[in-house]
């Protein structure tokens, strides 16, 4: 379903004074997203807000499957109950869900932070140049930067803005394929640590031996879903040849970046699993 025609769905099924909300708070350019908030403000049904005439769900709902569930692979052995009711499942809790306005959501139970344990003016092992790169490697890094950019993981720092801690990066390749590193190692030798205990892996072994099912999750570019500080940001800038930009998400490669993965999934989820 086109965005148009979703767009022209909503408003023939508000009728009277919520369509009138709904034009009067919108443009050409609102998304079904940005009308459904507005109705959820208006009605005293959110999540069910007006029931389509096709289907057994809210119309919010619906709009939900159609935009981001619409490349989602549900098993077909699923019956069409239990498929509404994981789609409702997946729509309460719509904030983890990606989308193409949010490709990547953020995770804002904890955020990531940096103590130096160093005053300024830093030394100049903080402030590193960026490393020479083949005419590949830097075409590789490019594109890495494009998609971080695209992902809303970092940004471009502007050419006012006072720069005093940078980390050069590097292309790694591996059977073909590259991948960013960040050579974090000067800001690790001068960052606090934090000793936030980490679960072994054996014990964690030991407590599922008896499991009859075990699931497992693999959270989609899991380091990213962290979110760093403000003023964590201005330490966790990188060089290019393109220029410098400052992490938004937490990086690969920083220390204490298990602790503060661990941190964020026992915010989430505080039982051992």
């Amino acid at each position: 379903m086109s965005e148009f025609m979703i767009h022209r769905k909503i408003l023939r099924q508000c009728g009277g004074d919520l369509e009138h909300a709904v034009k009067s708070r919108t443009t050409e350019q609102s998304s079904a997203e940005d009308i459904i908030n507005i109705l959820e403000e208006v009605t005293t049904r959110p999540g069910q807000i007006i029931v389509s005439n096709v289907a057994p769900v809210g119309l919010a709902l619906e709009i939900f499957q159609t935009e981001q569930l619409n490349e989602a692979e549900i098993s077909l052995h699923l019956t069409g109950s239990q498929e509404n009711e994981l789609s409702a499942l997946l729509y309460d809790h719509r904030e983890a869900v990606a989308s193409d306005k949010e490709p990547l959501r953020e995770i804002i139970v904890h955020e990531v932070d940096i103590i130096l344990n160093i005053e300024r003016p830093y030394p100049p092992l903080l402030r590193r140049p960026a490393y020479p790169a083949s005419p590949k490697s830097r075409e590789a890094l490019e594109i890495h930067i494009e998609e971080l950019l695209d992902l809303g993981v970092i940004r471009k720092v502007g050419h006012n803005e006072e720069v005093e801690i940078t980390t050069p990066v590097i292309a790694a390749w591996h059977n073909g394929k590259s991948r960013m590193v960040g050579d974090f190692r000067a800001l690790k030798t001068y960052t606090v640590p934090d000793r936030y205990p980490i679960p072994k892996i054996q014990i964690s072994l030991t407590q599922i031996s008896q499991a009859v099912y075990i699931t497992t999750m693999d959270a989609l570019k899991g380091f990213h879903q962290n979110v760093v500080t403000p003023r964590a940001r201005k330490y966790m800038r990188i060089i290019v040849n393109g220029g410098v930009y400052e992490y938004l998400r937490m990086p690969f490669g920083i220390k204490n970046a298990l602790s503060h993965f661990q941190r964020m999934r026992n915010e989430i989820s505080p039982e051992e699993f």
